[in-house]
């Protein structure tokens, strides 16, 4: 595996993907510690021991990198252009005029992407509007005020640099999808959680619970080995060619597969799912009273309401993205266009419900997979007396989006005639 990383380096083209990629990474990171312009930096380091832990100021701290904890540039995250995706895509379903567009190809997914950056704008500026409100709420905690001169222009002013941190985040995930290697938006978020890893590592070495210590290195081992084993689990669909007469040549015929992965959806529905959950618990802190830190306490990420919900939304976002990367009818017609067959089942139709069933089949032990992943860690930690927060959604996250760009590193490699990562 080593030689293979030296001969990807090797590659001029592949040696400059890599690097731009570490360059916006290493951007993304150096934005999560500039401080927005009109706070007070001193009282801001005084509040950030409420950033940490199993709260729900904690976890969104663990998605922006760190951001919140210090009110960066790039305190709201990637958060805001997840949730916009989540609802262009559900509303592609619902709205006709969307589902048309999704249908026209490259044309009509730019228009889509367009209004999910518009939508992505107006997210970021609401939700920074409520973060001025919270941090001016922790005033009493920091012991003075934590945004100089609380006023109108001072206020729209700091909404402005959040917002605008938050576009230039969504554009230089789009940067990396474009000319560095991987998803843009997934490296974003992975790079977000394993910058607190060194902290996450800490508060296992320093705590006092037995019991924590000796678990967390072997749940986390297991969580990696399940990962692993079912990301790369498929079952493999015998298709047959027939053979044509092109003029006065024979050409096709032939055996092959098509593979159907057991978990298509990869760690998609867990990120959707996590910025869903989020939600709620955000806007209790946001309100600031003792309705709203019920609110917020209720749906902890370490609370029972959050684990079952979060549950629940991975299973549906699985089928749900599963659907929509997958279309059984289209994959059959291809088949058929081209003179292509399932052994045993009939071209067209049958084909498409042989498909759908196989996927349904194999749709169902990736969904409890993601889910079982996603809160067993948790429910493990839960009964321990550790205050640490980096479960299994965080893992799950991390380990899929380092898979997921391992294999596009190894097909960028086998077209250029490269032996790949994965053998």
């Amino acid at each position: 595996m080593l030689s293979t990383i030296l001969t990807a380096f090797t590659v001029g083209e592949i040696r400059k993907k890599l690097a731009f990629t570490a360059m916006v990474l290493a951007l993304y990171r150096l934005g999560s510690y500039l401080p927005v312009p009109g706070i007070d930096v001193q009282a801001v380091k005084s509040i950030q021991d409420s950033f940490s832990g199993s709260s729900i100021l904690g976890f969104l701290n663990l998605f922006s990198g760190g951001g919140l904890s210090r009110f960066a540039i790039f305190t709201l995250g990637i958060m805001p252009y997840i949730t916009a995706s989540i609802i262009l895509q559900l509303l592609t379903v619902v709205v006709p005029s969307l589902e048309k567009l999704s249908k026209e190809g490259e044309v009509g997914q730019q228009r889509i992407t367009q209004y999910t950056r518009y939508l992505t704008v107006g997210l970021a500026f609401a939700q920074a509007i409520g973060y001025v409100f919270l941090f001016r709420s922790l005033t009493a905690s920091a012991g003075q005020p934590v945004i100089v001169d609380f006023s109108a222009a001072r206020v729209f002013m700091i909404v402005v640099s959040l917002t605008a941190g938050c576009v230039l985040i969504m554009w230089m995930g789009e940067l990396i999808t474009q000319r560095g290697i991987g998803n843009g938006i997934s490296l974003m978020i992975f790079a977000s959680i394993v910058a607190g890893l060194p902290n996450g590592v800490q508060a296992w070495a320093t705590s006092s619970d037995a019991v924590f210590k000796v678990m967390f290195p072997f749940v986390a081992l297991a969580v990696i080995a399940a990962i692993v084993f079912v990301q790369e689990g498929q079952r493999r669909i015998p298709i047959q060619y027939a053979k044509r007469v092109i003029g006065r040549r024979m050409s096709g015929g032939g055996q092959t597969y098509l593979p159907l992965r057991v978990n298509m959806a990869g760690v998609i529905p867990v990120i959707f799912a996590a910025s869903i959950m989020a939600f709620p618990p955000t806007v209790g802190q946001l309100l600031n009273n003792e309705i709203g830190r019920s609110f917020a306490a209720f749906f902890s990420p370490n609370g029972w309401a959050y684990i079952v919900g979060e549950s629940i939304f991975i299973i549906l976002f699985t089928y749900f993205y599963t659907a929509v990367t997958f279309n059984p009818v289209d994959q059959a017609e291809n088949l058929k266009k081209y003179g292509g067959f399932i052994p045993g089942v009939r071209p067209g139709r049958p084909t498409a419900e042989f498909l759908d069933r196989v996927l349904a089949r194999l749709t169902f032990p990736g969904a409890m997979y993601l889910a079982a992943v996603a809160a067993l860690p948790t429910i493990l930690f839960n009964q321990t007396s550790a205050n640490f927060y980096f479960g299994g959604t965080s893992l799950l996250i991390v380990v899929g989006v380092a898979l997921d760009t391992m294999k596009q590193l190894e097909a960028q490699l086998m077209m250029r005639n490269y032996e790949g990562f994965l053998k």
